[in-house]
């Protein structure tokens, strides 16, 4: 069975952006589409105050957000199948659940109510840092949305946290026909300079080539696997959230690894991935790695 590529949808534009971007995800991975709209409002409905007037119930409004939602996606490509749901529950518990059986979930950038000063929304957030799939948070300028600059973004980090995110990576390159840039950031340390004396040859040289070394280790399975995806190799100098966010803007999504621990409850993510889900340029693919 073809597992689906899930989308919580609100009726927000966010929302709305992220079923756009899902569609054409789906069409890509030939995935199923699954629409599902998320609220609590069974425990507060009964008792909301009459005021006279009629109005929408949340039940009501929910049918309607889904099925504009399906309309929508309909419009952008027949073809991909979609199915909906509405779940009285709290959205992010909702997708968590439904992330189980998910190729992988999408959600805006922010939420309907959510404050539009917020880098990023609640759900989005609690949902990268806790799904044991991944999860794509749809955001940035407009050639990132609409996926023309031909790259996808890999940050090559810690090869316990990776793994998946590597082959995630390769397949997204290899369905879009695209170029997979994939980084390796690196540092050195600031007490190894010219003076040290086990290192006056070149220790930043060293770091770079030992980086590049690492990189085409961590690589070279996953490209013999994937012959026809052109890949780009980069060890970069500097701090790795840095250097991800600015070469977000020249692709079509950037995606990192992220450490899933048994046992660990709340947020866990890192930093990079953190700093990626409020500041990228384009749509963020976490993939979680269990531990």
């Amino acid at each position: 069975m073809t597992l689906p590529l899930v989308v919580g949808v609100d009726g927000s534009d966010a929302s709305l952006l992220a079923v756009d971007w899902a569609v054409d995800e789906a069409a890509r991975g030939d995935l199923p589409l699954r629409l599902v709209y998320a609220s609590l409002w069974e425990r507060y409905e009964g008792d909301v105050p009459s005021t006279g007037r009629k109005r929408p119930s949340e039940r009501v409004l929910a049918e309607h957000i889904v099925a504009s939602a399906a309309e929508r996606a309909a419009r952008r490509d027949p073809d991909v199948k979609v199915t909906t749901d509405i779940v009285p529950d709290d959205a992010v518990d909702a997708l968590l659940r439904e992330g189980n059986n998910a190729f992988a979930l999408v959600t805006g950038e922010r939420g309907r109510g959510e404050l539009k000063g917020l880098l990023l929304g609640s759900v989005g957030l609690a949902v990268a840092a806790r799904a044991h799939c991944p999860v794509i948070v749809v955001r940035g300028d407009k050639a990132g949305l609409a996926g023309t600059h031909g790259r996808v973004l890999f940050g090559v980090g810690d090869p316990a946290a990776c793994g998946k995110a590597m082959y995630f990576a390769f397949r997204e390159a290899e369905a879009r026909g695209c170029t997979l840039d994939a980084v390796r950031a690196w540092r050195c340390p600031s007490y190894e300079g010219a003076d040290h004396p086990a290192l006056a040859a070149n220790p930043v040289h060293e770091h770079e080539e030992q980086a590049a070394a690492q990189l085409a280790e961590m690589l070279r399975d996953a490209m013999a696997e994937h012959p026809d995806v052109r890949v780009h190799r980069a060890a970069v100098e500097g701090a790795a959230r840095r250097i991800l966010v600015d070469r977000s803007a020249a692709a079509d999504l950037v995606i990192i690894g992220a450490r899933r621990r048994h046992g660990h409850f709340g947020l866990q993510l890192g930093r990079v991935n953190h700093t990626l889900l409020h500041h990228a340029h384009c749509p963020v693919a976490v993939v979680p790695q269990l531990a």
